[in-house]
């Protein structure tokens, strides 16, 4: 079984600036780690190739500094990773972020499981990994929170819904997003560590995809943009009344009244 997993870098810290032009989070000096969400689709990735065989890669989209968390995952005990980078990638949402990995994916090959974090930790979208699948053309579970038989070309996984869970059979090729209760990812290995060679993780941009629009990627590829990120206004103001039940509920309505609610 063939498995890919996409990881990303993240923020690991939430003293983060936002540039007030473009909104998108000024990453460059910030220091960074594995989205946490991720380990648990690698973990899940290597228990699956010990079981059933194949190879496990990771790739990744962001600047060149995220090549360290690709290494991370080598030493973890993935095959090979990629890394997409380009400026013209750069301001990305949740679709043309998406879009890029899904171009991404078809430039490495032919996979027969994808594997996500059920989301990352600084958009908390939960929405790149299902986007992913529908560019890719291909089914789809998210919240995964066990894979109970793997054979004859599918997957059985049971998903955490709200209040209940739901046992679905999936066909390969397809792609999952996994809970993080679902295993305890294993510690990087020193001994991987000390015989990974960084020049062999491949490096994909804009002119290595099929698709060479640059209006489908970065911001201008993004129906959605970010107007506008603040901290939530605090109001410590308040007003104590006191009276009977229809002395209160009379100067609540007056109020409302007053405030323009009603």
């Amino acid at each position: 079984m063939n498995i890919l997993v996409c990881i990303k870098q993240v923020p690991g810290t939430s003293n983060v600036e936002v540039d007030p032009v473009t909104g998108v989070l000024k990453r460059d000096g910030v220091a960074s780690k594995m989205n946490p969400y991720d380990l648990y689709s690698l973990e899940l990735a290597m228990c699956l190739r010990q079981q059933h065989g194949g190879t496990v890669d990771v790739i990744t989209m962001g600047p060149p500094q995220a090549k360290s968390s690709l290494l991370e995952a080598i030493c973890m005990g993935a095959d090979k990773g990629c890394l997409i980078s380009d400026r013209r990638f750069g301001g990305a949402d949740v679709v043309a972020t998406s879009y890029t990995l899904s171009q991404g994916i078809r430039k490495m090959g032919q996979y027969d499981l994808i594997l996500c974090g059920k989301q990352t930790t600084d958009g908390d979208t939960a929405q790149v990994g299902p986007e992913t699948a529908e560019f890719l053309n291909i089914p789809h579970a998210t919240n995964v929170q066990e894979i109970t038989e793997a054979e004859d070309g599918f997957l059985t996984v049971r998903i955490t819904m709200d209040g209940f869970a739901q046992v679905q059979k999936m066909p390969l090729p397809c792609l999952l997003t996994v809970e993080k209760n679902i295993n305890t990812p294993r510690l990087p290995s020193y001994r991987r560590k000390c015989s990974v060679n960084p020049d062999g993780i491949s490096v994909f941009s804009l002119a290595d995809f099929e698709d060479k629009n640059e209006g489908h990627y970065g911001l201008s590829g993004s129906p959605t943009q970010v107007e506008r990120i603040f901290p939530p206004e605090k109001n410590l103001s308040k007003e104590i009344y006191e009276g009977s039940g229809n002395e209160l509920s009379q100067k609540l309505f007056d109020l409302l009244l007053q405030k323009k609610f009603i």
